[in-house]
């Protein structure tokens, strides 16, 4: 990087990281809505030796998977699971998960299809890709897609498949890619600055804050973070000589930030606004969404989890939209013409109270649900 020596640098030294960790080390105290990582990084700011498997375990659930399975089949509950028992709906058809992760959402669906059923998955992360396709080696109705969801209908359309019956996404960052440092996505764990989704193509946090002017940080900090002090943040960051540390990175960002929110590391908004922007994550989440209405077949349910309110909104603007036939364009207009309605009143259903308790990343977790109505899709239609 081309800038002069005499600038400081930061480094992160234990203590540095150990005052990291103070700041959230209390679970309970997080409940800020409006982030994920909040969630997933409170189990990083207690040393691994003082963490029994157990206290991990939550890290790994699948968030209200029965509500979202159940709402992608298009059925009020699941059959209930006793020791032994094999309850099946045995539903045919055509899914997509797409958002596979680590597959709790999928298992689950494939234990209520039927044998000639076929569930497509997709899937950025290439370590989600090999969980996927050892999945599709012992179940042959699985097909694996290592793309992105927003090439939802040109991928499916390689398959010959024209639509589907049901659609799930659990969007946001898995677990798994939170306790991995080497992806830079935690500010807990020390690891390259790198923060992308697809680790086999396009350009990692730490080059992109290479090239980036001051005030373009500082817009993406605002805009895919909320970050109030996002113009302080960017030039305390771009004042760095290097961005080969995450923790380093998060302790530049925790000295700059002048007000925490008690529960809540500093950082945490900043390392959102990054990752979201790095990825194109609301970007890929509009393009699936506007595929979801010619993708899915009349009677066809959507059900769609998010943990920010940046993704939650669109979603639930989205669903509104197109249920009702309203378009923000249309209001001004003397006689605004008549929109087609391409869902049925959308549900949104939130975690329980013991899923919460057992799952601290619930908590802040939305899922979103409409069925497809038999409407025929205009491709005129501005979505």
């Amino acid at each position: 990087m081309s800038l002069s020596k005499s600038k400081p640098k930061s480094k992160a030294s234990p203590s540095a990281a150990a005052d990291l960790s103070e700041s959230v080390s209390n679970p309970s105290a997080v409940k800020d809505a409006s982030t994920q990582d909040v969630d997933l990084d409170v189990t990083h700011a207690r040393h691994e030796g003082d963490i029994t498997s157990d206290e991990l375990s939550f890290v790994h659930d699948a968030v209200l998977l029965q509500e979202t399975v159940a709402a992608v089949l298009g059925v009020k509950s699941l059959p209930k699971q006793t020791e032994g028992d094999q309850n099946s709906l045995n539903i045919s058809g055509i899914y997509v998960d797409a958002t596979f992760g680590r597959g709790g959402h999928s298992r689950l669906l494939l234990s209520q299809l039927a044998d000639d059923a076929t569930l497509i998955v997709f899937d950025k992360d290439p370590t989600a890709i090999s969980v996927a396709q050892e999945l599709a080696t012992k179940d042959s109705r699985v097909r694996v897609v290592h793309d992105s969801f927003a090439t939802l209908t040109d991928s499916l359309a390689a398959m010959g498949i024209t639509e589907v019956d049901g659609l799930m996404a659990d969007l946001g960052i898995s677990s798994p890619q939170i306790d991995d440092g080497s992806r830079g996505f935690s500010f807990m764990r020390d690891g390259a600055v790198d923060m992308r989704m697809d680790t086999s193509r396009g350009q990692s946090v730490a080059e992109w804050l290479e090239t980036v002017d001051d005030e373009t940080l500082a817009n993406v900090l605002y805009e895919f973070g909320e970050e109030r002090h996002s113009r302080r943040i960017a030039r305390a960051i771009k004042q760095m000589e290097s961005y080969e540390s995450t923790l380093e990175l998060a302790e530049v960002i925790k000295v700059a930030h002048p007000n925490w929110q008690r529960g809540k590391h500093p950082a945490t908004q900043s390392f959102q606004a990054m990752r979201i922007f790095i990825n194109n994550e609301l970007g890929d989440v509009d393009d699936f969404l506007a595929q979801s209405i010619p993708i899915l077949k009349s009677g066809g349910q959507l059900a769609v989890i998010s943990f920010h309110s940046l993704e939650d909104r669109r979603i639930k603007q989205f669903l509104q939209r197109h249920s009702k036939g309203q378009y923000p364009e249309d209001e001004n207009l003397p006689m605004p013409p008549n929109r087609p309605r391409y869902f049925s009143k959308p549900k949104r259903v939130g975690p329980s109270k013991a899923e919460t308790s057992q799952n601290p990343r619930a908590r802040s977790a939305w899922l979103r649900m409409a069925t497809r109505t038999d409407t025929a899709y205009e491709q005129t239609t501005q979505l």
